[in-house]
């Protein structure tokens, strides 16, 4: 019986030392140009695309700094409320949520780092954009702005 339990503690260990490593590997980005057109002008972007679970779930986290004109854009793939947050983050964000035809919903600016409050879409978005904190204000971003990227059917 003792060698039976020794065995299946065992396996317990090698299963969770398996699933840690596998937490540990990194999420490898597609990615693309996105433009963000404003009352201002025209702004280029390059992105990180996270398109899927695993992606959207790894995120920005662990990353202690984010250069201008980058950031990540998260597609959902089909409009919902999306829920987003900042575990893990050491940035201060500003999160553009997308709606399906490429406008800016809401935008949450300036977000907590490493806070596990929830950030919201004031309704069904397709993708949210997470870029440096302070880029929205600073390029006058503002609802209802239109994001040109081919996953809303208008860029190339």
């Amino acid at each position: 019986m003792r060698r039976l339990i020794a065995a299946g503690v065992l396996l317990g260990a090698v299963w969770m030392a398996a699933l840690a490593g596998r937490a540990g590997e990194p999420v490898s980005f597609a990615t693309g140009e996105l433009s963000i057109v404003t009352g201002r002008g025209s702004y280029v972007f390059s992105v990180e695309l996270a398109s899927t679970p695993a992606e959207r779930e790894q995120g920005l986290q662990g990353r202690r700094a984010l250069a201008p004109s980058t950031g990540m854009l998260f597609d959902f793939k089909s409009p919902r409320p999306v829920y987003m947050w900042m575990k893990n983050t050491y940035i201060s964000l500003d999160m553009l949520f997308i709606d399906g035809e490429g406008r800016v919903a809401n935008i949450a600016e300036r977000t907590v780092p490493m806070s596990l409050a929830t950030v919201g879409s004031d309704g069904p978005v397709r993708a949210v954009l997470e870029v440096d904190g302070g880029t929205a204000r600073r390029l006058g971003i503002k609802p209802g702005d239109r994001v040109v990227h081919r996953i809303f059917g208008n860029g190339g």
